[in-house]
């Protein structure tokens, strides 16, 4: 009985290896056999499916800090929001004057717009304009020299 039935062989999409593909898995089968590509196979289309829907995890991240706090809003006493930004205001005092609700808001879109800004950053090419200075061969050694 033939392993693969009437598939034709195809290249393994991580390690570049012939491989004929299991029948029961018919054209869905991408990777060979070896555990680490189908780990790795399964990393690339997670990541891949994280960034596609990136926007059901910040919906789900705002709705459960915005439960989170009501519910520590309606206790006897309640506990100061818990911030992942190092903003330096007394959140006690913010969070009786605008309410916890407005702060978790305020500070959703403070890591959104921080997080922006740093995928700008980190795609910006960075271009001297001055010139740059040289050290005098006198004092450069590259360490091969005694």
């Amino acid at each position: 009985m033939k392993r693969g039935g009437d598939f034709k062989k195809r290249p393994c999409r991580i390690c570049r290896r012939w491989f004929i593909p299991d029948s029961r898995l018919k054209d869905r089968q991408m990777t060979c056999a070896d555990p680490e590509c189908k780990r790795e196979w399964h990393r690339r289309k997670c990541t891949e499916w994280n960034k596609k829907n990136s926007d059901y995890f910040k919906s789900n991240y705002l709705q459960k800090k915005l439960e989170a706090a009501t519910a520590s809003e309606k206790s006897p006493k309640p506990l100061p929001a818990k911030s992942r930004l190092k903003s330096g205001l007394p959140l006690r005092y913010v969070q009786e004057v605008i309410g916890i609700q407005q702060v978790v808001i305020i500070e959703y879109f403070g890591q959104l717009l921080l997080g922006r800004f740093q995928e700008v950053l980190k795609g910006q090419v960075i271009v001297r304009t001055g010139k740059a200075r040289r050290l005098s061969p006198a004092g450069f050694s590259r360490g091969d020299r005694l």
